[in-house]
């Protein structure tokens, strides 16, 4: 572990009490920020990628947790088939782009290329360099298309990553999050890291950059970035309609049957 990862991860951690007033307070302002998503027609696209157990997906979930399904889409494609890998290699990813007062979380994106299908030789060379080419001009056009594009790579230490592994061996709810792919991830840490360093290298540009988020602590992480992307998303509170409930209607015509003449689910708690 690095001298300046192990000082961040010195610092004094925040009690569950004061990291859960403040992801709500994050959160609050996620909703605000996608109204003026809505509003105001806009098209952002958060690209997640990390080492497997850097806290990715649980980021995700505590962003999308409070917001609009209508207008906010998480995008985790699976291994492409046979007719997908006959495509030109960007176009799967196309359809789920946003149309306007959208927001669409890639969790994992198109850098699988640059990662896993090179370490594990899932591609050619030619097809992996080729990648490098195309990959920085294709967000591009989506950044001149008016497309907002938001990069984050989750680092987490080796030891920390092991940890969390052997967790997810241990306990039935989070083996499902362990597959052999992650366990082959662990044989080839070295390179990863190096195909990390190479695809961050030739793939931050100025109109869409990568910014790496320390996933080591995870409550600290997910509020971190969460308040990145509040800051990188210039939005403005969108003045809301205040709603009155109206007064429930009476109506002696109606009488609601006996509730135990339902088919009621045992209540064991």
């Amino acid at each position: 572990m690095d001298k300046n990862r192990a000082k961040s991860n010195k610092r004094k951690r925040l009690s569950k009490a004061q990291y859960e007033v403040e992801l709500l307070r994050l959160q609050t302002e996620l909703t605000y920020m996608l109204e003026w998503i809505i509003t105001e027609k806009k098209k952002v696209v958060v690209v997640f990628e990390g080492r497997d157990a850097a806290g990715k997906g649980s980021c995700i979930k505590r962003i999308t947790e409070y917001l609009r399904p209508r207008h906010t889409r998480v995008v985790a494609l699976p291994a492409p088939n046979e007719e997908e890998r006959s495509q030109w290699y960007f176009q799967r990813y196309i359809e789920h782009l946003p149309a306007a007062g959208e927001l669409v979380i890639f969790d994992r994106s198109w850098y699988n290329r640059a990662g896993v299908e090179k370490v594990m030789g899932f591609c050619t060379d030619k097809e992996y360099e080729e990648f490098f080419h195309a990959a920085p001009e294709f967000e591009r056009m989506l950044v001149r298309s008016g497309i907002q594009l938001i990069k984050y790579w989750f680092s987490v230490s080796d030891a920390v990553q092991e940890k969390r592994f052997q967790a997810r061996l241990t306990q039935p709810h989070k083996a499902w999050k362990l597959s052999n792919m992650d366990l082959q991830s662990r044989t080839r840490w070295v390179d990863y890291s190096k195909a990390k360093d190479i695809m961050l290298a030739r793939t931050s540009i100025a109109e869409a950059p990568w910014f790496v988020v320390n996933g080591d602590v995870k409550s600290h992480a997910r509020l971190n970035c969460i308040s990145h992307l509040l800051s990188m998303v210039k939005y403005k509170r969108v003045e809301s309609i205040k709603l009155e409930l109206p007064p429930r209607p009476k109506d002696e015509s109606y009488t609601r049957p006996p509730f135990e003449s339902q088919n009621l689910i045992p209540e064991i708690y």
